[in-house]
């Protein structure tokens, strides 16, 4: 099973793709892709909307997982983060993929262990999962994340399902 985790923002919006191989995670591929400075917030959704498509046909994902939007107290970059969440959504729909949100919370505490994690704890941590991976920035690390939280939640579904189908 293959996993695409999604960091959603207007500026930078991290993607990372991990595979279930075993009882291992493999990461597949991670990156960040950078909005083009000077262009307007329209262009900048489309292009991010190109991007994430490219790495959907690229990779090959049978699911998405992406960070939930939370409250901001700066309500410009609420609004911004959620223009950039809606195409990250719509790139999925367009493919097909099923699609998962998690709060950050969530993410944390499945990756570290602890809801209040760091970045940098974060970071850690991913790096520890899926072994000679380097993200190019946080928030590739968080896609991620992200994506190793979704593989670890579905593996431990089917077991609970399998369990539930023997005790019938």
């Amino acid at each position: 099973m293959r996993v695409m985790g999604i960091d959603p923002g207007l500026t930078r919006t991290g993607y990372g793709v991990v595979e279930v191989r075993g009882s291992a995670l493999a990461a597949v591929e991670s990156g960040t892709v950078h909005a083009a400075r000077g262009r307007s917030a329209p262009e900048q959704l489309r292009d991010l909307r190109a991007r994430l498509a490219e790495a959907i046909a690229r990779t090959a994902p049978e699911a998405v997982a992406i960070e939930r939007l939370f409250f901001n107290s700066n309500a410009r970059t609420a609004i911004r983060v959620g223009q950039a969440s809606g195409v990250a959504l719509l790139a999925a729909a367009e493919a097909g993929l099923p699609v998962v949100e998690y709060t950050p919370t969530e993410v944390k505490l499945a990756v570290v262990g602890v809801g209040n994690a760091s970045k940098d704890q974060v970071g850690f941590m991913v790096r520890r999962i899926l072994g000679a991976v380097d993200p190019d920035t946080p928030d590739a690390a968080d896609a991620l994340a992200l994506a190793i939280c979704h593989a670890n939640a579905s593996r431990m579904e089917a077991v609970a399902a399998r369990a539930r189908g023997s005790a019938r």
